[in-house]
């Protein structure tokens, strides 16, 4: 009797065993059908973005592309083409780039921590701080239209056809002091993008704090964040960069849309002669820092998370489907609105761009000028990454 009841008590284990091997077995199969029906995230976002970029790099190797995804609390990276096309150098996520006008983004994040602390408000005219400026017009211009661009003003430097007259400090007071708009703008009543509204953004910011923007950028962002490959060299002689050899052997060549080779490494343009107004340079592996910062509640110090959130409110209604924010612009779609920021020169490309809703944003970065990577990234990536957000879930 005992043995039968250990014998049957043996066989019941044994087909508990095979049982088990059995489910485990099919749950085995049925992942691995699982896996080769759906590729990883990396393999998904990598199609989605090879379809956009690969073109933006040039078949002859004359410029590439990196692109930082942040999705799903992950960062991935992608790279094309190449840093240099003489010396073969790849581009990878930690070559730099001139990133142009992305620089404004960090400027009006110095904003927002400096209105959160009570150092400075929206509502300061500029004057207050740069006491040089006694324009009839000037003097009605305040901090927070300079931020957004509905300051009205507009300088030679601001649009196409583009000038070859440069500013001194001096000149660019007196250009701003004899300022009269055109066609009836008026200070905070429309939208114009202006290159030189943020110019006297920075000399506000310098006049405020008594330090120089680079230092002001490096204290108040990149080094919270941990960024340390972001920064705003000087402009030396000829539009050279003053950055230090380290940074500068990691730099890329510009081209030209047609690939030729415009300046060296390093080259900065710009038509305001005077400290702090030379273009930033960053990679996307610290760019994709700041998507992590934008994007992840509790991922850095709080009370610059309450200043980059204040960035991407939208200030200002431009039409039916855009918006203005501080620095950021907004596209509302059909989709869930997508925040961002282009920028570039004719030998550089740049953008960042966050789905806050979904918590997903680029980096695009290209040695080539006017490749235009914001009109991939809000008309397909960033729907098509929103799509599969979704999906996923």
């Amino acid at each position: 009797m005992q043995c039968g009841i250990i014998g049957v008590t043996v066989w019941r284990r044994g087909a508990v065993l095979a049982a088990g091997f059995a489910i485990v077995a099919i749950a085995l199969s049925l992942l691995a059908r699982g896996s080769l029906a759906r590729p990883s995230m990396s393999t998904e976002v990598g199609s989605v973005i090879a379809r956009d970029i690969d073109p933006m790099a040039a078949a002859n190797g004359a410029g590439g592309v990196a692109v930082a995804v942040r999705m799903n609390g992950r960062t991935l990276f992608f790279n094309y083409g190449l840093a240099d096309q003489v010396e073969k150098r790849p581009i990878t996520s930690d070559v730099l780039f001139n990133v142009g006008s992305v620089r404004k983004v960090f400027e009006a994040t110095l904003v927002a921590e400096g209105v959160q602390r009570g150092e400075l408000s929206l509502d300061d005219p500029v004057n207050k701080y740069v006491t040089e400026l006694q324009g009839d017009y000037i003097r009605r211009v305040t901090i927070g239209q300079l931020v957004t661009h509905t300051s009205g003003l507009s300088l030679p430097t601001d649009h196409a056809p583009w000038p070859t007259r440069h500013y001194s400090l001096a000149g660019f007071y007196d250009a701003l002091n004899t300022f009269t708009p055109q066609d009836g703008e008026a200070p905070g009543k429309q939208h114009i993008y202006s290159h030189a509204g943020y110019i006297l953004l920075q000399l506000a910011l310098e006049r405020r704090y008594g330090r120089p923007i680079a230092e002001l950028i490096e204290n108040g962002v990149t080094k919270p964040l941990g960024m340390t490959s972001t920064l705003v060299p000087e402009r030396g002689a000829d539009g050279q960069t003053t950055m230090s050899p380290e940074f500068l052997a990691r730099t890329v060549q510009g081209y030209s849309q047609s690939g030729e080779p415009i300046g060296l490494p390093g080259n900065q343009q710009g038509y305001f002669d005077f400290p702090g107004t030379g273009q930033m340079f960053s990679t996307a592996r610290d760019l994709s820092i700041l998507l992590a910062a934008c994007l992840d509640d509790g991922a850095v110090n709080p009370r610059l998370w309450d200043a980059l959130q204040m960035t991407k409110r939208e200030a200002f209604r431009i039409g039916p489907q855009t918006g203005q924010a501080m620095a950021w612009e907004t596209i509302n779609t059909d989709g869930p609105t997508i925040v961002d920021k282009p920028g570039g020169l004719n030998n550089a490309s740049a953008y960042i761009g966050l789905v806050p809703e979904r918590k997903i944003g680029i980096v695009i970065l290209a040695n080539r000028g006017d490749v235009h990577p914001f009109e991939a990234a809000r008309s397909t990536i960033l729907p098509v990454l929103s799509r599969m957000w979704v999906s996923r879930l």
